[in-house]
């Protein structure tokens, strides 16, 4: 009996990504896909959907790199994709800040979202722990945004093109935060940003990635932090109440 195949409205319902995403990923060569038909229409083996998801072993990434990084105490494996929950002003920068901190001290690519007196506290948290932020910015070992983009598809374009060109020069660990409050002012609605945080997963288990997503629980309702957790199932392999704030 031949493999069933999916088509791309199928394989982007399997990857929890946009069909567009998943022709992008085909069209560059990352997602193998078949074609079929006089129209030449892509189709998809579900075994090559689940090697999608693994984590990248590309050649030029594979010695060197810790297998973890430290997050307020606790090793996080690459490839993790967290939410972190705050209510003071404080609490916004006891993470976020000793984790960029660190990892510009180290070499490593990193990035920030945020906007506003949001990105002021982070620079000046980042300032009092040593760090020249206006080099590192120049430099592009810092790199900013006020938001990923105005759509799910955009957002994920954006990532998906910062993350890879940061490692267009050899093996590194990338870090991000992303300041939600920031974020969700570039989508239509907290139920949208939602579906990014969900389909970002697919990109951060390919990539020696740590990700940072910071929610301000003055800012967002109950429903919204609720499904911020549930976005994030990396939280649940490690010790939650960490992030926490």
């Amino acid at each position: 009996m031949s493999e069933r195949l999916l088509n791309t409205a199928e394989a982007a319902r399997f990857l929890r990504v946009s069909q567009a995403s998943v022709r992008r990923w085909s069209d560059s060569g990352l997602l193998q896909a078949r074609r079929v038909g006089r129209r030449r229409e892509r189709r998809f083996r579900q075994a090559d959907l689940e090697h999608f998801l693994q984590p990248t072993a590309h050649p030029k990434r594979t010695g060197g790199l810790p297998r973890a990084l430290n997050v307020g105490g606790t090793m996080v494996p690459l490839h993790a994709h967290l939410g972190t929950f705050f209510n003071s002003d404080a609490g916004r920068l006891r993470l976020a800040v000793p984790f960029l901190a660190e990892g510009l001290s180290a070499g490593q690519p990193c990035f920030l979202v945020a906007e506003g007196q949001a990105l002021d506290a982070y620079f000046a948290g980042l300032r009092n722990r040593g760090i020249d932020v206006d080099a590192a910015t120049s430099e592009s070992r810092l790199a900013t945004a006020p938001g990923p983009g105005e759509s799910v598809e955009e957002a994920l374009s954006f990532w998906e093109e910062a993350l890879t060109s940061a490692l267009a020069d050899g093996p590194n660990v990338l870090r991000a935060v992303g300041d939600m409050g920031s974020a969700r002012k570039g989508f239509e609605s907290d139920r949208q940003m939602i579906d990014f945080e969900v389909a970002f997963n697919s990109i951060s288990k390919r990539l020696p990635t740590v990700i940072l997503c910071q929610y301000d629980v003055r800012e967002f309702d109950g429903e919204t932090i609720f499904q911020a957790i549930r976005a994030h199932p990396d939280l649940y392999e490690t010790h939650l109440g960490g992030f926490l704030l």
